[in-house]
């Protein structure tokens, strides 16, 4: 009987899961697929204008800008449905252009990717609000260059002094490194921190 109901709530669930209408003239030679049959596409809306080479997305805003059309400020984060469409190559990098309107106007924006720099461009219709900063004023581990990476592997006198440059930068850094696990060293005791913590809490509370 446990076997019985077992297969029979397994059964439903699959011919849920698997429930589609197929009409009477339905030939899979023919048709293909229901979506041939219909006329439409998988996508629905999202491909209305995909003979152009153009698909719907949700598009994300990469950074804060500022609108040409109502100057609008626009957060980093704020989505929108975009037109997606490719409009060329870095190397074998698709480049892609997206296309929006602003939710405040009538304004619309193009952006496209721009792989070089591994960031997006704004072609037309809003101005990036400035917020870049320089790694190496901020202290920050700066990557390569891209002209640097290939010189390291092709030039050897060049390797040479990036690699004396590299020691001299880590022989700098190691009074740091030492203060760094000594202050480290010092909050190790977690239950004398605690307590500590406590003991300053009460001094404060009865004052």
């Amino acid at each position: 009987m446990i076997t019985i109901v077992l297969f029979l709530v397994f059964f439903k669930g699959e011919r849920k899961g698997q429930n589609k209408y197929y009409p009477p003239d339905f030939d899979p030679k023919k048709h293909g697929n229901l979506n041939r049959y219909h006329g439409t596409h998988a996508l629905r809306e999202r491909a209305r204008k995909i003979e152009s080479g153009i698909l719907i997305i949700r598009f994300e805003m990469p950074y804060n800008i500022w609108c040409d059309g109502c100057k609008a400020h626009i957060a980093m984060g704020v989505r929108y449905n975009a037109e997606k469409k490719k409009v060329g190559k870095y190397y074998s990098t698709p480049i892609y252009e997206f296309r929006m309107k602003c939710h405040l106007c009538d304004q619309y924006f193009e952006i496209r990717t721009d792989p070089a720099n591994s960031d997006y461009v704004i072609i037309s219709g809003a101005r990036r609000k400035e917020q870049r900063w320089n790694m190496e004023e901020n202290e920050q581990i700066v990557t390569e260059d891209k002209n640097d990476i290939k010189r390291l592997s092709l030039d050897p006198m060049f390797s040479l002094e990036h690699e004396t440059a590299d020691k001299e930068k880590a022989a700098a850094l190691i009074p740091t490194l030492k203060e760094l696990e000594t202050a480290k060293s010092d909050w190790k005791d977690d239950y004398a921190l605690n307590s500590m913590l406590r003991k300053q809490l009460r001094v404060n509370s009865n004052n």
